[in-house]
């Protein structure tokens, strides 16, 4: 996957967008500063001068900013707002990274399949064919993603360490990926 590039989505969002965060799998740690500056991300805001096609999709590029910054309330009370497949994404995404694994599984299974997971699906090969602790077939099935098994690996890592560096991955990958796709969706592309 080619390196996450925040300013090709506008102004607004390369300001909040720091591709060199850490990421983390779990709720993560906030920077009450970053608070501020993303109170006053509106979708006008964020895609002023854009021809607007979904809304939803937008809503969800706003949710995915305040979950990038470890803000996992804030994120949910978009996403549980959006009726789409890409909101229950966001959705399943925040409830694993509080930890809230069966309620993380009910929103992916309100993503039957999305154009992300064949992205993913090649992610994971990519990375997988490094030196890691988990085989391709351990997070897919009948060789595509498989976010379950992503979530039974994340809850994983909460003992295993050796699994915490390819989660942190596999999850900036996929909210990079998924970002990118609302985005587009958002703006029509």
């Amino acid at each position: 996957m080619e390196s996450f590039d925040g300013t090709k989505y506008g102004e607004v969002f390369a300001a909040v967008l720091n591709p060199t965060r850490p990421v983390a799998i779990d709720a993560g740690k906030s920077d009450p500063q970053q608070r501020s500056a993303l109170l006053g991300l509106t979708i006008e805001k964020a895609f002023a001068g854009q021809n607007l096609r979904d809304a939803d999709s937008a809503a969800c590029c706003i949710s995915a900013v305040w979950l990038w910054h470890d803000f996992l309330d804030q994120s949910h009370q978009i996403s549980q707002h959006i009726k789409s497949t890409s909101g229950s994404f966001w959705h399943a995404i925040m409830h694993r990274r509080e930890s809230d694994f069966s309620n993380a599984k009910y929103w992916f299974r309100k993503v039957p399949d999305h154009p992300v997971y064949e992205s993913m699906t090649a992610a994971v090969e990519t990375l997988l064919s490094q030196e890691q602790p988990i085989t391709v077939s351990q997070l897919t099935s009948d060789g595509e993603w498989d976010p379950f098994l992503f979530v039974d690996i994340c809850q994983q890592a909460a003992g295993d360490s050796s699994l915490l560096a390819l989660c942190q991955e596999l999850t900036r990958t996929e909210w990079q990926l998924l970002f990118d796709y609302c985005y587009q969706q958002a703006c029509g592309a």
